[in-house]
């Protein structure tokens, strides 16, 4: 496998890049045959990737040339909530409160039905509050998608070879030729009907590669409300992306 090297470079100081207010990544991809550009919805970072063969000045050259379009895509960002105490978060569809106990606890983190609201009580030191929800919330995640991608591929006569969560920005899913599923952990957050079509539409694809008539119809067999659940996605799905993000007073 071929490896990216991330580094942010003090070179890049420029008076338009300092207007940006977030931070500017640089990455080197032995692959990379072009300069690219990406905003990362979870960090509010601006990613560039360079071919190894760029100078590093170019990467900043290249922002500078394309300011009005990183500026665009920073401004229609949703305002971020960090993981922080007495804010509200949703877990499979349904706010809950975020209650940081500073109690010393078996569980690192106890859902209690107290008030008007769900509450979610962290427990330890609040400056590990945000790591223990943000890793509770990824293993509830691989619970419920273990559970969903076991029922599709049963239905669709399928074997993935194992499941991987992470922080992925760029999709919610993916199925690599090997039969590895991965996931975004941030699917707890949306209803169980989501996660549930994520998980249906990657296991499709061990049977189909692609997204032709014959994936579709894979799809549509297992979770014959796929429709509803992708026109959620693209109206509330970026939504998902503001919380456990960094925002600029944090």
């Amino acid at each position: 496998m071929r490896k990216t090297r991330s580094f942010a470079s003090p070179s890049l100081k420029s008076d338009k890049l300092d207007t940006l207010g977030a931070p500017v990544e640089v990455r080197r991809h032995p692959g990379a045959r072009r300069l690219t550009l990406r905003i990362s919805r979870s960090r509010r970072t601006v990613i560039v990737t360079l071919p190894v063969q760029c100078h590093i000045d170019e990467a900043g050259t290249f922002i500078t040339r394309n300011i009005d379009w990183v500026r665009a895509r920073l401004d229609s960002l949703p305002t971020a909530v960090p993981f922080k105490d007495g804010v509200f978060i949703p877990l499979r569809g349904e706010p809950h409160r975020v209650i940081y106990s500073g109690a010393s606890r078996r569980l690192p983190v106890e859902r209690k039905l107290t008030g008007s609201f769900p509450e979610l009580h962290v427990s330890g030191q609040p400056e590990h509050a945000p790591r223990r929800l943000k890793d509770w919330l990824a293993k509830e995640s691989h619970r419920d998608l273990d559970a969903r991608v076991a029922y599709h591929a049963k239905r669709l006569r399928v074997s993935p070879k194992r499941i991987a969560v992470r922080d992925q920005s760029s999709r919610w899913g993916s199925c690599s030729t090997t039969g590895v599923l991965s996931f975004s952990w941030r699917l707890i957050m949306a209803p169980p009907e989501i996660l549930d079509y994520v998980a249906a539409h990657e296991v499709a694809h061990l049977r189909e590669m692609n997204h032709g008539p014959r994936f579709w119809a894979l799809v549509s067999e297992t979770m014959p409300a796929l429709d509803d659940a992708k026109r959620w996605l693209q109206i509330y799905g970026m939504d998902l992306h503001r919380y456990g993000a960094v925002s600029d007073d944090a």
